[in-house]
């Protein structure tokens, strides 16, 4: 079976905000049929409409729902379809061990009320989780030894990297609780700015496919120096290139 592709809109958010139908007709003609939403929950008729005249499906999305509005972006996600939403970041919380296991509780909370509508719910990284030490270990594996089965993973992989840890060794110990896998590259460095598209960087990307091969490949680009449609062309080509 052949993992999904998607596209997070995130990459693309300044063309969303000039015309977001012209933009998701764009995605379609490069060759996606799905894509992953941010910044929903107040253009849902926006989004229902656009999406369905592009024929792209909304796998994913991304809200913060662990310091926000969790029932409003569950409702929301649900009017669009969506399969797996995903709290993209919580900043602060990761120092301390009673810090962690608040997150998992809430995050667990969360999904709980997610399942009612049909909607897996699931957190997603950045550097920092990794960068904190708890009792020697660093935070994101004190986390997901503490979290509901019922939370799902998606892996920023090039976060991960950054973030001092092997995505391919990350992925493979999760297994699959990763539903998701955001593919981007470039040099391992915070600045987002010097993001490539995949394979023209440091990221090893085809290990990290293969280590979580049913997970959706999600493209996406936190900033990038180029034309963003032309990069997440390129990646989109390479990664199909690997996995045909």
């Amino acid at each position: 079976m052949t993992a999904e592709l998607s596209v997070q809109l995130y990459s693309v958010r300044d063309a969303l905000d000039a015309d977001l139908p012209g933009t998701l007709d764009r995605l379609a003609g490069l060759g996606f049929e799905n894509v992953e939403l941010f910044g929903f929950t107040d253009r849902v008729d926006e989004y229902r409409t656009a999406l369905a005249n592009a024929g792209l499906t909304a796998l994913s999305a991304h809200a913060s729902l662990a310091e926000g509005d969790a029932e409003r972006a569950l409702d929301a996600a649900a009017a669009l379809g969506v399969r797996t939403l995903i709290d993209p970041m919580i900043r602060h919380g990761w120092e301390t061990a009673d810090g962690v296991s608040a997150i998992a509780e809430r995050l667990g909370q969360i999904a709980a009320q997610a399942q009612p509508l049909g909607i897996e719910f699931g957190y997603h990284n950045h550097t920092w989780e990794f960068e904190s030490e708890i009792d020697g270990r660093n935070a994101f594996d004190v986390f997901t030894d503490q979290l509901d089965p019922a939370v799902v993973l998606e892996i920023d992989t090039y976060w991960a990297e950054v973030g001092g840890q092997s995505a391919p060794a990350l992925l493979a110990r999760l297994g699959d609780r990763v539903r998701l896998l955001h593919i981007k590259d470039g040099p391992r460095t915070t600045d987002a700015s010097a993001q490539q598209p995949a394979g023209s960087g440091d990221m090893p990307v085809k290990e990290i496919l293969a280590a979580a091969p049913r997970a959706v490949r999600v493209i996406e680009f936190d900033a990038y120096a180029g034309d963003i449609f032309d990069g997440i062309a390129q990646s989109l080509r390479f990664i199909s290139g690997l996995e045909a």
